[in-house]
């Protein structure tokens, strides 16, 4: 006999499956939840079924008997063809089922998908998370979502299967969203920081290792000890999250700055270093790479 099914077991669909989607969906799956899955190239799919996931052959056939589908895609455009477009899960979820979106992507477009799902009298939350795809893979992600109270409790449990944490942005789908940049944004900015700081240390004759163990104790962050890791040893590739993907972040960020009439001075800042890394061919390292670009400015190699 096998174990007892959790109370809260639901049929999820799951498109998506770069690094963070496919670990998200083995975290799914060790919960013991039913997950059907689709993926643009076939191989990723399949990488999963070895671990319990049924593949399916279009994004509605994932939504069609599911009561959630998620989504974990690489920008706007991507996550618009999947939902919208033909044989997009719109088309296939079945009325009150609910579509949760993994994705980073613009405050409009998440209030167009609220307003697209409605109509159909489907749901609709925004659930983006943090977490390189290690953390996905370990069930260790901070998951931000937004959007209507009893969809959120309803969907808790599958929100916990994949993240440490969960917590409850508002009522609005794109405040999630909202969030999620202004995050990246921060975590863009103590990139940016480590950069310069490392270049000062550097032309002091000492190690930025030694002053990232500083900082350590300082911060006792993660966040920090990780990407401080990075830069100070200039592990740039294999990129877990690349510099051109960082770069649309900074891009929506100052968008959903735009929209509420708020400065984001330093934002704009760090977009012309981000396009100064892409101009230097950096587009497919990873985003942390721009903290190369203090470095160059000060004559460092």
């Amino acid at each position: 006999m096998g174990l007892p099914l959790h109370p809260h077991v639901m049929n999820i669909g799951y498109v998506g499956l770069g690094k963070m989607g496919s670990g998200i969906v083995r975290s799914l799956l060790r919960t013991g939840h039913r997950v059907v899955v689709y993926n643009r190239s076939r191989e990723k799919a399949e990488a999963l079924a070895k671990d319990g996931a049924r593949i399916a052959n279009s994004p509605a056939e994932a939504a069609s008997d599911s009561d959630v589908v998620m989504t974990m895609l690489s920008d706007d455009q991507a996550v618009e063809q999947v939902v919208l477009g033909d044989k997009g899960i719109a088309s296939g979820l079945r009325r009150a089922a609910v579509h949760i979106s993994n994705s980073t992507i613009s405050t409009a477009l998440a209030r167009r998908l609220a307003q697209e799902h409605q109509q159909r009298g489907q749901g609709y939350l925004s659930a983006p998370v943090f977490g390189r795809p290690e953390a996905a893979e370990a069930k260790k992600l901070v998951v931000t979502v937004a959007g209507e109270e009893s969809l959120i409790e309803r969907f808790r449990p599958v929100l916990d299967a994949i993240g440490r944490k969960t917590i409850a942005a508002g009522s609005e789908p794109w405040q999630a969203n909202a969030v999620k940049l202004c995050g990246n944004f921060m975590i863009a900015s103590m990139m940016e920081t480590f950069g310069e700081t490392y270049a000062v240390i550097r032309k002091s004759g000492m190690q930025p290792q030694m002053f990232l163990d500083v900082m350590n104790e300082l911060f006792n962050s993660p966040v920090y000890a990780n990407y401080g890791g990075i830069i100070a040893n200039e592990r740039y590739e294999p990129a877990a999250f690349t510099l051109k993907l960082g770069l649309k972040d900074i891009r929506l960020v100052l968008a959903a700055a735009e929209e509420t009439a708020t400065p984001m001075p330093f934002a704009s800042v760090l977009r012309d270093n981000f396009l100064s890394a892409l101009a230097d061919n950096q587009e497919d390292l990873d985003w942390s790479s721009v903290a190369k670009i203090p470095a160059r400015n000060a004559g460092l190699k």
